[in-house]
Protein backbone atom coordinates (compact mmCIF):
# COMPACT_ATOMS: atom_id res chain seq x y z
CA UNK A 1 0.00 0.00 0.00
CA UNK A 2 1.04 3.60 -0.57
CA UNK A 3 2.03 5.93 2.27
CA UNK A 4 -1.34 7.71 2.12
CA UNK A 5 -3.11 4.38 2.59
CA UNK A 6 -1.06 3.59 5.70
CA UNK A 7 -1.78 7.06 7.10
CA UNK A 8 -5.48 6.47 6.48
CA UNK A 9 -5.27 3.12 8.29
CA UNK A 10 -3.70 4.73 11.36
CA UNK A 11 -6.25 7.55 11.44
CA UNK A 12 -9.20 5.18 10.96
CA UNK A 13 -7.99 2.89 13.74
CA UNK A 14 -7.72 5.91 16.03
CA UNK A 15 -11.25 7.00 15.09
CA UNK A 16 -12.68 3.52 15.66
CA UNK A 17 -10.93 3.17 19.02
CA UNK A 18 -12.22 6.55 20.18
CA UNK A 19 -15.75 5.71 19.06
CA UNK A 20 -15.69 2.38 20.90
CA UNK A 21 -14.41 3.99 24.13
CA UNK A 22 -17.21 6.63 23.96
CA UNK A 23 -15.19 9.23 25.84
CA UNK A 24 -15.95 11.99 23.31
CA UNK A 25 -18.97 12.85 21.19
CA UNK A 26 -18.96 10.83 17.93
CA UNK A 27 -19.09 13.92 15.74
CA UNK A 28 -15.94 15.30 17.37
CA UNK A 29 -14.12 12.01 16.78
CA UNK A 30 -15.17 11.57 13.15
CA UNK A 31 -14.63 15.21 12.21
CA UNK A 32 -11.28 15.14 14.00
CA UNK A 33 -10.25 12.16 11.88
CA UNK A 34 -11.23 14.00 8.69
CA UNK A 35 -9.26 17.09 9.73
CA UNK A 36 -6.21 14.92 10.50
CA UNK A 37 -6.36 13.38 7.02
CA UNK A 38 -6.77 16.85 5.50
CA UNK A 39 -3.80 18.29 7.40
CA UNK A 40 -1.64 15.27 6.49
CA UNK A 41 -2.42 15.81 2.82
CA UNK A 42 -4.26 12.55 2.20
CA UNK A 43 -7.39 14.34 0.98
CA UNK A 44 -8.16 17.78 -0.42
CA UNK A 45 -10.59 20.23 1.22
CA UNK A 46 -13.21 19.33 -1.39
CA UNK A 47 -12.85 15.62 -0.56
CA UNK A 48 -12.75 16.23 3.21
CA UNK A 49 -16.00 18.15 3.27
CA UNK A 50 -17.83 16.49 0.42
CA UNK A 51 -20.44 15.26 2.89
CA UNK A 52 -21.48 18.79 3.75
CA UNK A 53 -22.55 19.34 0.14
CA UNK A 54 -24.06 15.88 -0.29
CA UNK A 55 -27.89 15.70 -0.28
CA UNK A 56 -27.97 12.88 2.31
CA UNK A 57 -27.32 14.87 5.54
CA UNK A 58 -29.73 17.64 4.51
CA UNK A 59 -32.40 15.08 3.62
CA UNK A 60 -31.99 13.36 6.98
CA UNK A 61 -32.32 16.72 8.77
CA UNK A 62 -35.49 17.62 6.86
CA UNK A 63 -37.05 14.24 7.60
CA UNK A 64 -36.31 14.77 11.30
CA UNK A 65 -38.56 17.83 11.12
CA UNK A 66 -41.34 15.95 9.32
CA UNK A 67 -41.18 13.19 11.95
CA UNK A 68 -41.37 15.82 14.71
CA UNK A 69 -44.59 17.13 13.21
CA UNK A 70 -46.07 13.62 13.24
CA UNK A 71 -44.99 13.13 16.85
CA UNK A 72 -46.20 16.50 18.14
CA UNK A 73 -49.67 16.19 16.67
CA UNK A 74 -50.04 12.56 17.75
CA UNK A 75 -50.94 11.54 14.21
CA UNK A 76 -49.97 7.91 14.79
CA UNK A 77 -51.58 7.66 18.23
CA UNK A 78 -55.03 6.40 17.10
CA UNK A 79 -53.41 3.58 15.12
CA UNK A 80 -50.93 2.54 17.79
CA UNK A 81 -53.47 2.68 20.64
CA UNK A 82 -55.55 -0.04 19.00
CA UNK A 83 -52.68 -2.38 18.20
CA UNK A 84 -52.25 -4.53 21.31
CA UNK A 85 -55.87 -5.48 21.89
CA UNK A 86 -57.06 -7.68 24.74
CA UNK A 87 -56.69 -11.17 23.32
CA UNK A 88 -53.69 -13.46 23.61
CA UNK A 89 -50.90 -13.77 26.14
CA UNK A 90 -47.86 -12.61 24.18
CA UNK A 91 -47.70 -13.69 20.55
CA UNK A 92 -50.97 -12.25 19.24
CA UNK A 93 -50.53 -8.84 20.93
CA UNK A 94 -46.90 -8.88 19.80
CA UNK A 95 -47.91 -9.46 16.18
CA UNK A 96 -50.52 -6.71 16.43
CA UNK A 97 -48.03 -4.13 17.68
CA UNK A 98 -45.02 -5.15 15.58
CA UNK A 99 -46.81 -5.06 12.23
CA UNK A 100 -47.71 -1.33 12.27
CA UNK A 101 -44.32 -0.58 13.81
CA UNK A 102 -42.60 -2.08 10.77
CA UNK A 103 -44.91 -0.16 8.43
CA UNK A 104 -44.52 3.19 10.18
CA UNK A 105 -40.73 2.84 10.39
CA UNK A 106 -40.56 2.49 6.62
CA UNK A 107 -41.58 6.12 6.26
CA UNK A 108 -40.61 7.83 9.51
CA UNK A 109 -37.61 8.16 11.78
CA UNK A 110 -38.07 5.18 14.10
CA UNK A 111 -37.00 7.06 17.24
CA UNK A 112 -40.33 8.90 17.82
CA UNK A 113 -42.26 5.74 16.97
CA UNK A 114 -40.50 3.73 19.67
CA UNK A 115 -40.66 6.68 22.10
CA UNK A 116 -44.43 6.83 21.67
CA UNK A 117 -44.91 3.08 22.11
CA UNK A 118 -42.77 2.58 25.23
CA UNK A 119 -45.15 4.19 27.79
CA UNK A 120 -48.24 2.77 26.09
CA UNK A 121 -46.93 -0.79 25.97
CA UNK A 122 -45.54 -0.57 29.51
CA UNK A 123 -48.89 0.62 30.88
CA UNK A 124 -50.75 -2.07 28.89
CA UNK A 125 -48.47 -4.77 30.31
CA UNK A 126 -48.92 -3.52 33.88
CA UNK A 127 -52.71 -3.56 33.57
CA UNK A 128 -52.63 -7.17 32.36
CA UNK A 129 -49.87 -8.49 34.56
CA UNK A 130 -47.47 -9.15 31.68
CA UNK A 131 -43.80 -8.37 31.41
CA UNK A 132 -42.92 -5.36 29.24
CA UNK A 133 -39.52 -6.95 28.55
CA UNK A 134 -41.28 -9.43 26.24
CA UNK A 135 -42.46 -6.53 24.05
CA UNK A 136 -40.09 -3.58 24.12
CA UNK A 137 -36.99 -5.16 22.58
CA UNK A 138 -39.04 -6.74 19.76
CA UNK A 139 -40.58 -3.31 19.10
CA UNK A 140 -37.11 -1.80 18.72
CA UNK A 141 -36.03 -4.63 16.42
CA UNK A 142 -39.23 -4.28 14.36
CA UNK A 143 -38.51 -0.56 13.92
CA UNK A 144 -35.07 -1.49 12.61
CA UNK A 145 -36.58 -4.01 10.18
CA UNK A 146 -39.11 -1.46 8.95
CA UNK A 147 -36.30 0.86 8.02
CA UNK A 148 -35.17 -1.65 5.38
CA UNK A 149 -38.28 -1.15 3.24
CA UNK A 150 -37.62 2.29 1.71
CA UNK A 151 -34.70 4.59 1.08
CA UNK A 152 -36.02 7.01 3.74
CA UNK A 153 -36.56 4.22 6.27
CA UNK A 154 -33.26 4.97 8.00
CA UNK A 155 -30.60 7.61 7.75
CA UNK A 156 -28.19 4.80 6.81
CA UNK A 157 -30.09 4.13 3.59
CA UNK A 158 -29.91 7.80 2.64
CA UNK A 159 -26.23 7.96 3.52
CA UNK A 160 -25.41 4.93 1.36
CA UNK A 161 -27.51 6.35 -1.46
CA UNK A 162 -25.64 9.66 -1.25
CA UNK A 163 -22.22 7.99 -1.20
CA UNK A 164 -23.16 5.79 -4.16
CA UNK A 165 -23.42 8.91 -6.31
CA UNK A 166 -19.90 9.85 -5.20
CA UNK A 167 -18.70 6.43 -6.40
CA UNK A 168 -20.29 6.78 -9.83
CA UNK A 169 -23.46 4.78 -9.13
CA UNK A 170 -27.05 5.97 -9.33
CA UNK A 171 -28.82 6.81 -6.08
CA UNK A 172 -31.05 4.14 -4.54
CA UNK A 173 -34.63 4.20 -5.80
CA UNK A 174 -37.36 4.85 -3.27
CA UNK A 175 -38.50 1.23 -2.95
CA UNK A 176 -35.38 -0.39 -4.42
CA UNK A 177 -33.86 -1.40 -1.09
CA UNK A 178 -37.21 -3.03 -0.28
CA UNK A 179 -36.47 -5.74 -2.83
CA UNK A 180 -34.07 -7.13 -0.26
CA UNK A 181 -35.53 -5.48 2.83
CA UNK A 182 -39.12 -6.71 2.46
CA UNK A 183 -38.39 -10.45 2.63
CA UNK A 184 -35.99 -9.79 5.51
CA UNK A 185 -38.62 -7.73 7.35
CA UNK A 186 -41.28 -10.41 6.88
CA UNK A 187 -38.95 -13.18 8.04
CA UNK A 188 -37.81 -11.03 10.95
CA UNK A 189 -41.39 -10.34 12.01
CA UNK A 190 -42.17 -14.05 12.03
CA UNK A 191 -39.00 -14.80 13.99
CA UNK A 192 -39.78 -12.16 16.61
CA UNK A 193 -43.32 -13.39 17.16
CA UNK A 194 -42.20 -17.02 17.30
CA UNK A 195 -39.15 -16.85 19.56
CA UNK A 196 -39.15 -13.52 21.47
CA UNK A 197 -41.63 -14.66 24.17
CA UNK A 198 -39.50 -17.76 24.72
CA UNK A 199 -35.99 -16.28 24.55
CA UNK A 200 -36.57 -13.01 26.37
CA UNK A 201 -36.65 -13.24 30.18
CA UNK A 202 -39.36 -11.56 32.22
CA UNK A 203 -37.57 -8.52 33.60
CA UNK A 204 -38.93 -5.82 35.87
CA UNK A 205 -38.94 -2.30 34.45
CA UNK A 206 -37.63 0.74 36.27
CA UNK A 207 -41.12 1.66 37.37
CA UNK A 208 -41.91 -1.86 38.61
CA UNK A 209 -38.66 -1.92 40.58
CA UNK A 210 -39.52 1.41 42.14
CA UNK A 211 -43.04 0.28 42.96
CA UNK A 212 -41.92 -3.01 44.51
CA UNK A 213 -39.16 -1.39 46.58
CA UNK A 214 -40.84 1.94 47.22
CA UNK A 215 -42.00 1.08 50.72
CA UNK A 216 -38.50 -0.02 51.52
CA UNK A 217 -37.02 3.41 50.95
CA UNK A 218 -39.90 5.89 50.97
CA UNK A 219 -41.10 7.88 53.97
CA UNK A 220 -43.18 10.97 54.63
CA UNK A 221 -42.60 13.32 57.55
CA UNK A 222 -44.72 16.20 58.83
CA UNK A 223 -43.27 19.50 60.03
CA UNK A 224 -44.40 20.07 63.61
CA UNK A 225 -46.08 23.49 63.99
CA UNK A 226 -43.94 25.73 66.21
CA UNK A 227 -41.09 23.21 66.21
CA UNK A 228 -37.43 23.85 65.40
CA UNK A 229 -37.99 23.29 61.65
CA UNK A 230 -41.12 25.47 61.28
CA UNK A 231 -40.26 28.71 59.46
CA UNK A 232 -36.75 27.67 58.45
CA UNK A 233 -35.45 26.96 54.96
CA UNK A 234 -34.47 23.47 53.84
CA UNK A 235 -30.82 24.43 54.04
CA UNK A 236 -31.16 26.02 57.50
CA UNK A 237 -32.95 22.92 58.76
CA UNK A 238 -30.03 20.83 57.41
CA UNK A 239 -32.35 18.68 55.32
CA UNK A 240 -30.55 19.21 52.01
CA UNK A 241 -27.47 17.00 52.44
CA UNK A 242 -28.67 14.19 54.66
CA UNK A 243 -26.49 11.07 54.34
CA UNK A 244 -28.52 8.35 52.60
CA UNK A 245 -31.72 10.42 52.43
CA UNK A 246 -33.11 12.71 49.76
CA UNK A 247 -35.92 15.25 50.14
CA UNK A 248 -38.09 14.75 47.06
CA UNK A 249 -41.02 17.13 47.59
CA UNK A 250 -42.81 19.41 50.02
CA UNK A 251 -46.61 19.15 50.10
CA UNK A 252 -48.18 22.35 51.48
CA UNK A 253 -51.71 21.06 51.06
CA UNK A 254 -52.68 23.41 48.27
CA UNK A 255 -49.52 22.91 46.24
CA UNK A 256 -46.60 20.52 45.92
CA UNK A 257 -43.05 21.83 45.54
CA UNK A 258 -40.89 19.49 43.47
CA UNK A 259 -37.97 19.60 43.17
CA UNK A 260 -37.21 21.23 46.50
CA UNK A 261 -34.82 24.19 46.52
CA UNK A 262 -32.40 24.96 49.38
CA UNK A 263 -34.24 28.25 50.06
CA UNK A 264 -37.69 26.63 50.26
CA UNK A 265 -39.27 27.71 53.58
CA UNK A 266 -40.84 24.92 55.60
CA UNK A 267 -44.08 25.57 57.44
CA UNK A 268 -45.89 23.71 60.18
CA UNK A 269 -48.06 20.94 58.75
CA UNK A 270 -46.02 20.60 55.55
CA UNK A 271 -45.57 17.00 54.48
CA UNK A 272 -41.98 16.19 53.48
CA UNK A 273 -41.40 13.25 51.17
CA UNK A 274 -38.02 11.49 51.56
CA UNK A 275 -36.42 8.53 49.81
CA UNK A 276 -33.40 6.63 51.07
CA UNK A 277 -32.00 3.39 52.41
CA UNK A 278 -33.73 1.33 55.08
CA UNK A 279 -31.57 2.42 57.99
CA UNK A 280 -31.79 6.06 57.04
CA UNK A 281 -35.57 5.92 56.76
CA UNK A 282 -35.63 4.69 60.36
CA UNK A 283 -33.22 7.45 61.42
CA UNK A 284 -35.43 10.07 59.77
CA UNK A 285 -38.16 9.43 62.33
CA UNK A 286 -35.82 10.73 65.06
CA UNK A 287 -35.27 14.14 63.44
CA UNK A 288 -36.24 17.01 65.80
CA UNK A 289 -39.14 19.09 64.54
CA UNK A 290 -40.47 16.31 62.30
CA UNK A 291 -42.94 13.54 63.03
CA UNK A 292 -43.59 10.44 60.98
CA UNK A 293 -46.61 10.40 58.73
CA UNK A 294 -48.17 7.25 57.34
CA UNK A 295 -45.56 5.49 55.19
CA UNK A 296 -46.61 5.99 51.62
CA UNK A 297 -45.44 4.77 48.23
CA UNK A 298 -43.14 7.08 46.32
CA UNK A 299 -45.41 6.98 43.27
CA UNK A 300 -48.57 7.67 45.29
CA UNK A 301 -47.98 11.41 45.29
CA UNK A 302 -51.04 12.83 43.56
CA UNK A 303 -50.87 16.41 42.43
CA UNK A 304 -51.15 18.40 39.25
CA UNK A 305 -47.99 20.20 40.35
CA UNK A 306 -45.74 17.14 40.48
CA UNK A 307 -45.38 14.42 37.85
CA UNK A 308 -43.08 11.43 37.59
CA UNK A 309 -41.11 10.63 34.44
CA UNK A 310 -38.59 8.06 33.30
CA UNK A 311 -35.70 9.26 31.18
CA UNK A 312 -33.04 7.20 29.41
CA UNK A 313 -29.48 8.53 29.32
CA UNK A 314 -27.87 8.27 25.87
CA UNK A 315 -24.29 8.49 24.64
CA UNK A 316 -24.59 12.20 23.86
CA UNK A 317 -25.88 13.16 27.30
CA UNK A 318 -23.65 15.46 29.39
CA UNK A 319 -24.66 13.37 32.42
CA UNK A 320 -22.58 10.34 31.38
CA UNK A 321 -19.55 9.95 33.63
CA UNK A 322 -20.74 12.55 36.14
CA UNK A 323 -22.70 12.33 39.37
CA UNK A 324 -26.04 14.03 39.82
CA UNK A 325 -24.40 16.43 42.23
CA UNK A 326 -21.61 17.29 39.80
CA UNK A 327 -24.09 17.95 37.01
CA UNK A 328 -26.28 20.06 39.34
CA UNK A 329 -29.23 18.02 38.11
CA UNK A 330 -31.94 19.79 40.10
CA UNK A 331 -31.01 23.26 38.90
CA UNK A 332 -30.20 22.26 35.33
CA UNK A 333 -33.32 20.20 34.64
CA UNK A 334 -35.74 21.60 37.24
CA UNK A 335 -36.30 18.04 38.41
CA UNK A 336 -35.23 15.65 41.14
CA UNK A 337 -34.07 12.05 40.65
CA UNK A 338 -35.76 9.55 42.98
CA UNK A 339 -34.41 6.36 41.45
CA UNK A 340 -31.70 5.09 39.09
CA UNK A 341 -32.34 1.86 37.22
CA UNK A 342 -29.31 0.06 35.83
CA UNK A 343 -28.92 -3.40 34.26
CA UNK A 344 -32.26 -4.62 35.54
CA UNK A 345 -32.01 -3.28 39.10
CA UNK A 346 -32.40 -0.12 41.12
CA UNK A 347 -29.14 1.41 42.25
CA UNK A 348 -28.65 1.41 46.01
CA UNK A 349 -27.02 4.13 48.05
CA UNK A 350 -27.20 7.90 47.93
CA UNK A 351 -28.32 8.85 44.44
CA UNK A 352 -26.47 12.14 44.29
CA UNK A 353 -23.12 10.36 44.58
CA UNK A 354 -23.82 7.79 41.83
CA UNK A 355 -21.91 8.20 38.57
CA UNK A 356 -24.38 8.14 35.69
CA UNK A 357 -23.69 5.57 32.98
CA UNK A 358 -24.80 5.14 29.40
CA UNK A 359 -28.23 3.47 29.33
CA UNK A 360 -29.23 4.38 32.89
CA UNK A 361 -32.92 5.05 33.39
CA UNK A 362 -33.65 7.85 35.83
CA UNK A 363 -36.97 8.19 37.63
CA UNK A 364 -37.49 11.92 38.10
CA UNK A 365 -40.13 14.13 39.65
CA UNK A 366 -40.82 17.53 38.15
CA UNK A 367 -43.59 19.80 36.88
CA UNK A 368 -45.89 18.60 34.06
CA UNK A 369 -43.91 20.49 31.40
CA UNK A 370 -40.71 18.50 31.98
CA UNK A 371 -41.25 16.27 28.94
CA UNK A 372 -42.06 19.22 26.72
CA UNK A 373 -38.84 20.96 27.75
CA UNK A 374 -36.47 18.03 27.29
CA UNK A 375 -37.93 15.54 24.81
CA UNK A 376 -36.10 17.11 21.84
CA UNK A 377 -32.73 17.46 23.57
CA UNK A 378 -29.83 15.04 23.30
CA UNK A 379 -29.57 14.88 27.10
CA UNK A 380 -32.14 12.06 27.11
CA UNK A 381 -33.00 9.42 24.50
CA UNK A 382 -36.46 9.01 26.00
CA UNK A 383 -38.66 11.15 28.21
CA UNK A 384 -41.89 9.38 29.14
CA UNK A 385 -44.50 10.02 31.80
CA UNK A 386 -45.10 7.22 34.30
CA UNK A 387 -48.86 7.56 34.11
CA UNK A 388 -48.81 5.58 30.84
CA UNK A 389 -51.43 7.85 29.28
CA UNK A 390 -51.17 7.76 25.49
CA UNK A 391 -50.87 11.01 23.55
CA UNK A 392 -54.06 12.16 21.88
CA UNK A 393 -54.19 13.13 18.23
CA UNK A 394 -54.74 16.85 17.75
CA UNK A 395 -57.10 18.37 15.16
CA UNK A 396 -54.07 19.37 13.07
CA UNK A 397 -52.71 15.84 12.83
CA UNK A 398 -53.83 15.62 9.19
CA UNK A 399 -51.31 18.27 8.14
CA UNK A 400 -48.05 16.36 8.79
CA UNK A 401 -49.68 13.15 7.53
CA UNK A 402 -50.58 14.88 4.26
CA UNK A 403 -47.10 16.38 4.03
CA UNK A 404 -45.47 12.97 4.53
CA UNK A 405 -47.78 11.35 1.97
CA UNK A 406 -46.85 14.02 -0.58
CA UNK A 407 -43.12 13.63 0.10
CA UNK A 408 -43.37 9.87 -0.31
CA UNK A 409 -45.63 10.03 -3.35
CA UNK A 410 -43.54 12.61 -5.22
CA UNK A 411 -40.33 10.67 -4.55
CA UNK A 412 -41.80 7.23 -5.28
CA UNK A 413 -43.17 8.29 -8.69
CA UNK A 414 -40.08 10.25 -9.63
CA UNK A 415 -41.85 13.63 -9.70
CA UNK A 416 -39.48 15.25 -7.22
CA UNK A 417 -36.27 14.01 -5.55
CA UNK A 418 -36.42 13.21 -1.85
CA UNK A 419 -34.21 16.16 -0.94
CA UNK A 420 -36.49 18.78 -2.45
CA UNK A 421 -39.66 17.08 -1.25
CA UNK A 422 -38.48 16.69 2.33
CA UNK A 423 -37.26 20.30 2.48
CA UNK A 424 -40.60 21.58 1.18
CA UNK A 425 -42.37 19.36 3.70
CA UNK A 426 -40.31 20.74 6.59
CA UNK A 427 -40.96 24.31 5.48
CA UNK A 428 -44.69 23.58 5.11
CA UNK A 429 -44.94 22.34 8.70
CA UNK A 430 -43.33 25.54 9.96
CA UNK A 431 -45.41 27.76 7.65
CA UNK A 432 -48.68 26.14 8.80
CA UNK A 433 -47.74 26.53 12.46
CA UNK A 434 -47.59 22.80 13.19
CA UNK A 435 -44.04 23.37 14.41
CA UNK A 436 -42.38 26.56 15.50
CA UNK A 437 -38.96 27.42 14.10
CA UNK A 438 -37.46 26.57 17.49
CA UNK A 439 -39.22 23.18 17.60
CA UNK A 440 -38.01 22.41 14.09
CA UNK A 441 -34.45 23.28 15.05
CA UNK A 442 -34.61 21.10 18.17
CA UNK A 443 -36.03 18.21 16.13
CA UNK A 444 -32.84 17.97 14.09
CA UNK A 445 -30.14 15.92 15.80
CA UNK A 446 -27.19 18.04 14.75
CA UNK A 447 -24.67 15.57 16.14
CA UNK A 448 -26.02 12.82 13.89
CA UNK A 449 -25.93 15.17 10.90
CA UNK A 450 -22.32 16.11 11.66
CA UNK A 451 -21.30 12.45 12.00
CA UNK A 452 -22.89 11.65 8.64
CA UNK A 453 -21.36 14.62 6.84
CA UNK A 454 -17.92 14.06 8.37
CA UNK A 455 -17.91 10.32 7.66
CA UNK A 456 -18.11 11.08 3.94
CA UNK A 457 -14.60 12.52 4.30
CA UNK A 458 -13.32 9.27 5.80
CA UNK A 459 -14.90 7.30 2.96
CA UNK A 460 -13.25 9.62 0.45
CA UNK A 461 -9.86 9.04 2.10
CA UNK A 462 -10.29 5.28 1.82
CA UNK A 463 -11.03 5.63 -1.86
CA UNK A 464 -8.41 8.17 -2.98
CA UNK A 465 -5.60 6.68 -0.87
CA UNK A 466 -6.10 3.26 -2.39
CA UNK A 467 -7.00 1.71 0.98
CA UNK A 468 -10.43 0.54 -0.20
CA UNK A 469 -8.89 -1.19 -3.19
CA UNK A 470 -6.22 -2.80 -1.01
CA UNK A 471 -8.80 -4.06 1.50
CA UNK A 472 -10.94 -5.35 -1.33
CA UNK A 473 -7.94 -7.22 -2.72
CA UNK A 474 -7.23 -8.76 0.67
CA UNK A 475 -10.87 -9.79 1.06
CA UNK A 476 -10.91 -11.42 -2.36
CA UNK A 477 -7.59 -13.19 -1.70
CA UNK A 478 -8.80 -14.64 1.61
CA UNK A 479 -12.39 -15.49 0.65
CA UNK A 480 -12.30 -15.64 -3.12
CA UNK A 481 -11.93 -19.41 -3.05
CA UNK A 482 -15.44 -19.58 -1.60
CA UNK A 483 -16.84 -17.74 -4.61
CA UNK A 484 -19.09 -14.71 -4.77
CA UNK A 485 -21.15 -15.83 -1.79
CA UNK A 486 -18.04 -16.14 0.39
CA UNK A 487 -16.85 -12.64 -0.48
CA UNK A 488 -20.31 -11.19 0.10
CA UNK A 489 -20.49 -13.00 3.44
CA UNK A 490 -17.21 -11.36 4.47
CA UNK A 491 -18.53 -7.91 3.57
CA UNK A 492 -21.78 -8.42 5.47
CA UNK A 493 -20.10 -9.77 8.60
CA UNK A 494 -17.51 -6.99 8.64
CA UNK A 495 -20.27 -4.38 8.34
CA UNK A 496 -22.30 -5.91 11.17
CA UNK A 497 -19.26 -6.01 13.46
CA UNK A 498 -18.47 -2.35 12.72
CA UNK A 499 -22.11 -1.39 13.33
CA UNK A 500 -22.06 -2.91 16.80
CA UNK A 501 -18.81 -1.11 17.62
CA UNK A 502 -19.48 2.34 16.15
CA UNK A 503 -22.43 4.18 14.60
CA UNK A 504 -24.34 2.48 11.80
CA UNK A 505 -23.87 5.45 9.46
CA UNK A 506 -20.10 5.47 9.95
CA UNK A 507 -19.96 1.69 9.47
CA UNK A 508 -21.86 1.94 6.19
CA UNK A 509 -19.69 4.73 4.82
CA UNK A 510 -16.45 2.98 5.75
CA UNK A 511 -17.50 -0.33 4.22
CA UNK A 512 -19.13 1.05 1.07
CA UNK A 513 -15.92 1.83 -0.89
CA UNK A 514 -14.56 -1.60 0.03
CA UNK A 515 -17.80 -3.28 -1.05
CA UNK A 516 -17.90 -1.55 -4.43
CA UNK A 517 -14.23 -2.29 -5.14
CA UNK A 518 -14.65 -5.91 -4.06
CA UNK A 519 -17.78 -6.40 -6.16
CA UNK A 520 -15.97 -5.23 -9.27
CA UNK A 521 -13.20 -7.79 -8.59
CA UNK A 522 -15.46 -10.83 -8.26
CA UNK A 523 -18.15 -10.04 -10.79
CA UNK A 524 -20.80 -9.04 -8.27
CA UNK A 525 -23.07 -6.11 -9.15
CA UNK A 526 -21.65 -3.12 -7.21
CA UNK A 527 -25.17 -1.84 -6.72
CA UNK A 528 -26.23 -5.04 -4.99
CA UNK A 529 -23.09 -4.99 -2.84
CA UNK A 530 -23.80 -1.40 -1.78
CA UNK A 531 -27.39 -2.21 -0.81
CA UNK A 532 -26.19 -5.30 1.08
CA UNK A 533 -23.91 -3.01 3.11
CA UNK A 534 -26.84 -0.66 3.82
CA UNK A 535 -28.94 -3.56 5.10
CA UNK A 536 -26.12 -5.04 7.17
CA UNK A 537 -25.29 -1.65 8.70
CA UNK A 538 -28.87 -1.32 9.94
CA UNK A 539 -29.01 -4.88 11.29
CA UNK A 540 -28.04 -3.99 14.84
CA UNK A 541 -29.56 -6.59 17.13
CA UNK A 542 -26.68 -7.80 19.31
CA UNK A 543 -26.26 -4.99 21.85
CA UNK A 544 -28.09 -1.93 23.18
CA UNK A 545 -25.37 0.47 22.00
CA UNK A 546 -25.47 -0.37 18.29
CA UNK A 547 -28.77 1.37 17.55
CA UNK A 548 -30.54 4.25 19.25
CA UNK A 549 -33.91 2.55 19.70
CA UNK A 550 -32.17 -0.43 21.35
CA UNK A 551 -30.80 1.93 23.98
CA UNK A 552 -34.20 3.60 24.41
CA UNK A 553 -35.86 0.36 25.55
CA UNK A 554 -32.89 -0.78 27.65
CA UNK A 555 -34.01 0.75 30.96
CA UNK A 556 -37.83 0.71 30.51
CA UNK A 557 -37.62 -2.99 29.66
CA UNK A 558 -35.38 -3.73 32.63
CA UNK A 559 -32.94 -5.49 30.30
CA UNK A 560 -29.40 -6.58 30.95
CA UNK A 561 -26.73 -6.12 28.31
CA UNK A 562 -26.64 -9.81 27.43
CA UNK A 563 -30.40 -9.99 26.84
CA UNK A 564 -29.93 -8.41 23.41
CA UNK A 565 -27.66 -11.19 22.17
CA UNK A 566 -30.14 -13.84 23.38
CA UNK A 567 -32.70 -12.68 20.84
CA UNK A 568 -30.46 -10.68 18.52
CA UNK A 569 -28.27 -13.55 17.31
CA UNK A 570 -31.29 -15.24 15.74
CA UNK A 571 -32.23 -12.10 13.80
CA UNK A 572 -28.63 -11.37 12.88
CA UNK A 573 -28.14 -14.89 11.50
CA UNK A 574 -31.36 -14.56 9.51
CA UNK A 575 -30.26 -11.19 8.05
CA UNK A 576 -26.83 -12.53 7.11
CA UNK A 577 -28.18 -15.64 5.38
CA UNK A 578 -30.97 -13.78 3.57
CA UNK A 579 -28.66 -10.96 2.43
CA UNK A 580 -25.96 -13.29 1.13
CA UNK A 581 -28.38 -15.57 -0.70
CA UNK A 582 -30.79 -12.97 -2.11
CA UNK A 583 -28.42 -10.18 -3.18
CA UNK A 584 -26.88 -12.05 -6.19
CA UNK A 585 -30.38 -13.09 -7.30
CA UNK A 586 -31.91 -9.61 -7.03
CA UNK A 587 -28.93 -7.80 -8.58
CA UNK A 588 -27.41 -10.39 -10.97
Amino acid sequence: MAVDAWITVVVLLGVLLALVRQRTSPWVVVLGGVIALLVLGVITPAEAFTGFSNPAPITVAALYVVAAGIEKTGALAPVMQRTLGDRGAYRLPLLRVLTPTVGASALLNNTPIVAMLIPQVTAWCERRGRSASKFLMPISFAAVLGGLLTVIGTSTNLVVSGQMTELGLEAIGFFEIGRLGLPIAILGLLVLVAVAPRLLPARRSAREELQSEGRRFSIEMIVQPGGPVDGRTVEEAKLRSLPGLFLVSVDRGDTVIAPVRPDTVLRGGNRLHFVGSVSKVVDAQLMPGLRSAELEHVLDLKSESAKYFEVVVGSQSPLVGRTLRESDFRSTYQAAVVGIHRSGHLVDGKLGAQTIRLGDTLIVVSDPDFRKRWRDHSDFLLVAGLDGSPPAATPRAWIPVTVLALVVGLAAFGVMPILQGSLLGAVALIATGVLSAQEARRAVDLEVILVIASAFGLASAMQVSGLAEALAGGLVASLGSFGTLGVLLGLVLATIVLTELVTNNAAALLMLPVAVATAESVGLDPRGAAIAVAVAASASFLSPIGYQTNMMVYGPGGYRFTDYARLGWVLTLMVVIATVLLTPLLWP
